[in-house]
C-alpha cells in the first residue's frame, strides 16, 4: 500500500512542503492508515517549513476510516481548521491548484487520472420527531470536517429538546459544527425565537444546511444558516438576532442557548470552542451550552473529556445531565469498546453566579 500522506493531491501540489515529505516517507513500509507520529518530530536533517507540523497534527485527528480518502484532505483546509496558518509560506505555494510556484516538480509525482475514487455524492438520512413528523436531512458527500455524517449526538440533543420544549421555546439558539443541523431544525419547530445553524464556511456545507431549512417548510426566517470558524469573531452570528443592546437590559444581546453536538473529538479545537461559548452565550442564569458527545475512539475518551477541564479553567460551571446508551454504534466496524461507542453523554456549561450580567 502507498502512504496516504504522499497521495494527498493538495499537499503534493504544495511545493514548499511535499519534497521534504516525499524524501522522508518514500521507501518506508506504509499502509492506508499510516501512522504519522514519527513525522510530527521528523529527523533533524529534514527541514520542515512553518505550518508543516500543524498539517500532520490535523491529519492525526482524522479517524482512520477517513484517511482512506486522501484526495479530499487539503493542507489548506487543515490549517483553516486549526487556525494556525504558516506565516512564511506564500499564498502561491499554499494553493492546492498552483503549478507555478518555485520548486515545481511538474508531473514527477503525478498519479493516473483514475487513481483516486470519485467524490462521493450527497446523501440524506431521516429523523422522526416524537410528533411523528419526519425530517429529511441532506448531507454533503464528503467533508474533512466530518459534516457528511449525521452524528448520534445530534439525534440525542434533538430528543432532549423534545422531552422539554421549554429548553428552546421562545429562546435564541446557536448551533456550532452543525452539519445537517438536526438540533437547530428541532429547536425551530419547537418554537425557538431565532436559531443560527452554523458550520465551517464551505459553500457545499452552508448550502446543504439551507436546503434542510427550506425543506422543513415552516422555518424560513427562524432558522438561519451561517458559515463560521470556531474561535472567530461572533459578531456576524449575533447580527442575526437584530436586537440593539438597549432592548436587552443594557448588555449586548447574545444567544440564550448554544448547541455543541459531537464536536469534542477535535481535541485541538477545544480552546476555540470554549472561546466561542464565552463570546456568544448570554450571561444570565438561564444561559446554557448543551455539549453532547460520544467517544467514537474510546481509547481517547480522556482527551474528549479534557474539553470540560478547559471550560472550568475559563470559569464556567459544568454539570452532566444525561447518559444514554443507543442500540448500536454509529460506526459498527470501528475498533475499541463498543459499549463506549454506543454511549452519548450530555453536559450543560453555564456561567457562574459571579460572572452574570443583568
Amino acid at each position: 500500500m502507498r502512504c496516504s500522506l504522499l497521495q494527498c493531491t493538495a499537499l503534493k501540489r504544495n511545493h514548499a512542503l511535499y519534497p521534504q515529505l516525499h524524501s522522508y516517507c518514500r521507501g518506508k513500509p506504509t499502509c492506508k492508515n499510516c501512522d504519522t507520529t514519527s513525522l510530527i518530530t521528523p529527523h533533524p536533517s529534514i527541514h520542515t517549513p512553518p505550518g508543516f507540523s500543524h498539517f500532520l497534527e490535523a491529519y492525526q485527528e482524522i479517524p482512520n476510516r477517513e484517511r482512506e480518502r486522501p484526495l479530499f484532505l487539503s493542507f489548506h483546509t487543515s490549517l483553516s481548521l486549526s487556525q494556525q496558518p504558516p506565516h512564511n509560506v506564500s499564498a502561491t505555494a499554499m494553493s492546492p491548484v498552483s503549478d507555478v510556484a518555485d520548486g515545481d516538480t511538474g508531473d514527477l509525482f503525478a498519479d493516473p487520472e483514475d487513481y483516486y475514487p470519485p467524490t462521493p455524492p450527497p446523501t440524506f438520512q431521516t429523523h422522526t420527531l416524537s410528533s411523528g413528523r419526519v425530517l429529511t436531512l441532506h448531507l454533503v458527500g464528503y467533508s474533512p470536517t466530518e459534516a457528511h455524517h449525521l452524528w448520534n449526538g445530534s439525534r440525542v440533543v434533538s430528543n432532549y429538546f423534545e422531552a422539554d420544549p421549554t429548553r428552546v421555546k421562545g429562546r435564541t439558539v446557536l448551533e456550532l459544527g452543525a452539519g445537517a443541523g438536526l438540533p437547530s431544525l428541532t429547536a425551530g419547530i419547537l418554537g425557538a425565537k431565532k436559531v443560527v445553524v452554523s458550520d465551517f464556511p464551505d459553500v457545499d456545507i452552508v448550502q446543504t444546511m439551507q436546503k434542510n431549512v427550506d425543506e422543513a417548510g415552516d422555518l424560513e426566517g427562524i432558522v438561519v444558516p451561517k458559515g463560521y470558524v470556531w474561535g472567530a469573531d461572533v459578531k456576524p452570528l449575533l447580527e442575526a438576532l437584530h436586537e440593539p443592546a438597549a432592548a436587552t437590559g443594557g448588555y449586548e444581546k447574545k444567544f440564550d442557548v448554544l448547541v455543541l453536538a459531537d464536536l469534542l473529538f477535535r481535541h485541538s479545537e477545544h480552546g476555540k470552542l470554549v472561546d466561542t461559548i464565552r463570546d456568544a452565550l448570554v450571561r444570565r442564569r438561564d444561559g446554557v451550552a448543551y455539549v453532547f458527545f460520544t467517544s467514537y475512539r474510546p481509547w481517547l475518551r480522556h482527551k474528549d473529556l479534557a474539553f470540560f477541564d478547559v471550560a472550568r479553567e475559563r470559569g464556567f460551571l459544568v454539570e452532566q445531565v444525561l447518559e444514554e446508551k443507543l442500540e448500536k454504534p454509529l460506526f459498527e466496524d470501528d475498533p475499541g469498546d463498543v459499549e463506549v461507542q454506543k454511549t452519548v453523554s450530555g453536559f450543560e456549561v453555564r456561567w457562574p453566579e459571579e460572572l452574570l450580567e443583568g
